[in-house]
């Protein structure tokens, strides 16, 4: 627009002089408007309801800013305020009751199997911790009440938060942020004209253990979280609230901040606890308080909004999205989302991909706590499901998008629950089943417990631990770092010991199975239909070949051990293989129960099929076929999480028109009226309902896998394209093998494709267009590269009444290119 003004003004050059800078000027702020609009959240109405408010986050500090003229309200968090203390729910009642519980299932007697395993393998004593909240600072102007020219948006290009408005003619402006590097949350409070800054702030928290106090100009709540199911809270924090002010008078007492006719305030607002690690609580929280605050007061707004949008910046900008916009971009967030069904707006689906890299950097930072089941953010005492780590997918799916959209750094928290999980999870096999290794049901907390908990129904699955150490894996594979994979194989082999010692032979099937187990929370048809419990699941028999495989892959490079390696390889002979059942489904479960009417929410046996690599439209194309059916029988609309992770399922069988259904479908507005149903709320956040944080996730991993595939063998360029997104770019993506993919597109085929090699190797391509560019040439035979490795599972058992469609595939061009560490290679799309 500024260039078309410009080539305006010299075929116009007799204008008057104020016409062409008016001129200018409005061409300026148009094409400066747009761009920052791009990655904004933005809203004409303040939060009436937390899903509403605007998350902002450093790792460790949890804001929601609701951007009430009147009355701010920031809800805080701080990721290690839990209740209880350090802590085992294991015990040795199990011992006794594992193979009667066994021989149940074994006899066909489901009902009577779970009742006893929720009886005496379950937890006898707590199901968990829940995460709390810290509680929350207001805000309160007197007179603010009736503004006008309100605006308040999250702008994730540098994760900060800004509230505008006008009273009496008079502008009034917040500025928010969780600093990254001072680690204090800040608040800049200014106003168009001197002397309007007249307010009260104050904290408080809904747990119950809290006291407020003054000292000296700062305002302080200490707390201990609560104690639960037997547990003592003693989690012990503390808050302290103070500012700097430019004119007028600040004052504290009785737990208020008072500020009295100032130009300009800035807030700083510190949190700390006494949590050291998950066996250690004996940190000083006041001290900690105090230092953080201490260390920031010095530092101005803008010196710490520089150096934290600097940090965040060194992450976020590695990856850009452009799928087109268009005058959608004026429209505020909310009424984007509810429309985003019924018009094309490519702009708000690329802020959505986008807004998930900016949640897992606000929410998992190394040296932290993992992000829970809500990331961060949590306004209550006892969430949902706890806000725990639910194991069974959704821990592992807020990881999905670590590796591939280049925000490895933000893994680390996951990788040393993962090592502390080993520890506790090795207390438990040992008492609950004398097992070796480590065990990890469906859910742990920040006290890393890792017996099954709740019912047998949800809580009777031993394989959380495979999953967790398919994750550490996949790091491996997009990194090629032999150091760190020799850190997690001890993880990894003790996971497997456990499952060597734990898995039995099914008599009625003659295979080697783990049992009791269950697919994720799902009934089956067996006994009266009730039940969940069931022997060598589909899901557990692909987690188990996964960890299998890659440990032997694992010992191979960092522990050689050739008598292992053959246990472990004799026992992955003995398990059963896949299933495709009379429905032309792949079976859920051992036996062909499945009903094409069942829509539940999780598609646990298509794990195999995403986020493994087992089942391929080219090495397993019945599996193929029949995973796509499974997915066609649970059909779309469902949980937000579950959305998420079908997005990715599409993408993996290459259809990204239903992809982009899927994200249609997610990107439905849900509001407060709306009781049932997922979808996404007014701020974007995930609906379960309610709020899980795993389905934004989800999405942003698969926008990546609808972009750029990696685990079959050759990173596949645009394998899931929706006809929609028919030209676009994307730059920073990571596939493994350690290459970093910039491209665009045009007309739904590659035009540009740049790639940087952070390892070397041999990088091959599968394109459906024909690329040209130095050193590419045609692929021959199996991948030199090690890390796109390739997997081997046994043909599938196919039911004589299966009627499976042959797959259909399109020509694709093949390339190699072999490349070299720190190099950059460019190429054209024919």
């Amino acid at each position: 627009m500024l260039i078309r003004v410009i080539r305006g003004k010299k075929k116009n050059i007799f204008m008057k002089l104020k016409f062409k800078i008016t001129a200018i000027c409005f061409g300026i702020f148009s094409f400066a408007a747009t761009a920052q609009n791009d990655l904004k959240l933005w809203y004409d109405k303040p939060a009436a309801i937390w899903n509403e408010a605007l998350p902002l986050g450093n790792g460790r500090l949890g804001a929601m800013v609701f951007g009430d003229p009147a009355v701010e309200r920031l809800q805080l968090n701080e990721e290690t305020i839990w209740a209880g203390s350090p802590n085992s729910n294991a015990h040795n009642k199990s011992i006794e009751a594992l193979p009667k519980v066994r021989q149940l299932i074994f006899d066909g007697k489901f009902d009577e199997a779970q009742d006893l395993a929720t009886r005496d393998i379950m937890s006898q004593t707590n199901d968990g911790m829940p995460y709390q909240t810290f509680g929350s600072v207001y805000i309160s102007f007197n007179g603010h009440q009736k503004y006008t020219d309100y605006y308040r948006d999250l702008d994730i290009s540098n994760a900060t938060a800004k509230v505008k408005y006008k009273v009496n003619g008079v502008e009034f402006t917040r500025e928010i942020l969780t600093a990254f590097s001072d680690q204090v949350i800040v608040v800049k409070l200014s106003a168009s004209k001197p002397g309007q800054i007249t307010c009260n702030v104050f904290m408080n928290s809904p747990i119950d253990k809290t006291v407020a106090s003054t000292e000296g100009n700062q305002i302080i709540l200490s707390g201990v979280g609560t104690n639960f199911e037997g547990v003592k809270g003693k989690v012990k924090f503390q808050g302290r609230l103070t500012a700097k002010n430019k004119g007028g008078e600040i004052d504290a007492s009785n737990g208020v901040l008072s500020i009295n006719k100032a130009d300009e305030v800035v807030l700083y607002i510190s949190i700390a606890t006494n949590f050291k690690n998950y066996q250690d609580i004996s940190g000083d929280e006041i001290a900690k308080s105090k230092s953080f605050l201490d260390q920031a007061l010095p530092k101005s707004f803008d010196e710490i909004k520089k150096v934290h949008v600097d940090y965040y910046q060194k992450f976020f900008n590695r990856v850009s999205l452009d799928l087109g916009s268009n005058d959608l971009v004026k429209k505020p967030t909310n009424e984007r989302i509810k429309d985003f069904s019924k018009q094309f707006d490519p702009q708000l689906a690329a802020l959505y991909f986008q807004f998930g890299r900016y949640l897992l950097i606000s929410s998992s930072q190394p040296g932290g706590q993992p992000a829970n089941l809500q990331g961060i953010w949590n306004d209550m005492v006892t969430p949902p499901w706890d806000s725990k780590y639910t194991t069974n997918i959704n821990a592992e799916m807020n990881y999905w998008p670590a590796q591939v959209t280049n925000l490895q750094e933000m893994h680390e928290p996951f990788v040393q629950m993962a090592k502390e999980l080993s520890v506790t999870g090795a207390e438990t096999a040992r008492m609950m089943y004398n097992a070796s290794g480590w065990v990890l049901h469906h859910n742990t907390d920040i006290w890393r417990v890792t017996a099954p908990v709740d019912s047998a129904a949800s809580g009777m699955w031993p394989t959380g631990g495979a999953w967790v150490c398919q994750d550490l894996w996949e790091r491996y594979l997009y990194t090629g770092d032999k150091k760190y994979l020799a850190e997690i194989y001890p993880i990894m082999k003790g996971a497997a010991d456990f499952f060597l010692d734990f898995m039995i032979v099914d008599p009625n099937t003659g295979y080697l199975v783990v049992v009791p187990s269950s697919s994720p929370e799902n009934t089956h048809a067996g006994g009266t239909g009730k039940a969940t419990i069931a022997s060598g699941t589909t899901m557990d028999n692909q987690l188990v070949f996964d960890l299998f495989t890659h440990v032997m892959e694992a010992s191979a490079l960092v522990s050689p051990d050739a008598a292992y390696v053959k246990k472990v390889s004799d026992a992955l002979a003995k398990m059963p293989p896949m299933k495709i059942g009379k429905h032309n489904q792949l079976q859920e479960w051992q036996d062909d129960w499945d009903n094409p009417k069942d829509n539940h929410r999780h598609v646990s046996h298509l794990y195999g099929l995403y986020p493994s690599n087992q089942i391929s439209p080219i090495k397993t194309p019945e599996l193929f076929e029949a995973a796509k059916q499974s997915l066609i029988y649970r059909t779309d609309e469902s949980t937000g999480w579950s959305m998420g992770w079908k997005v990715n399922l599409w993408a993996r069988l290459l259809d990204g028109n239903h992809a982009y259904k899927l994200i249609q479908d997610q990107l439905h507005l849900v509001t407060a009226d709306q009781r049932k149903g997922g979808g996404t709320y007014p701020n974007m956040l995930d609906a379960h309902q309610p709020f899980q944080i795993d389905g934004n996730f989800g999405c942003t991993a698969g926008f990546a896998e609808m972009l750029m595939q990696s685990q079959e063998g050759a990173i596949q360029l645009l394998p899931a394209l929706p006809t929609v997104w028919k030209d676009g770019s994307i730059k920073g993506l990571v596939a493994r093998g350690g290459f970093v993919i910039d491209m665009t597109w045009k007309n739904n085929k590659v035009s540009t494709l740049k790639i940087y090699s952070k390892i070397g190797g041999n990088c091959r391509l599968k394109v459906e267009n024909s690329l040209s560019g130095s050193s590419i040439k045609k692929a021959k035979g199996k991948n030199s590269n090690p890390l796109f490795y390739d997997v081997e599972v046994k043909k599938p058992i196919i039911s004589s009444e299966a009627k499976l469609e042959k797959v259909k595939l399109p020509n694709y061009n093949i390339y190699d290119v072999n490349m070299k560490a720190g190099q950059t290679y460019t190429f054209t799309g024919n």
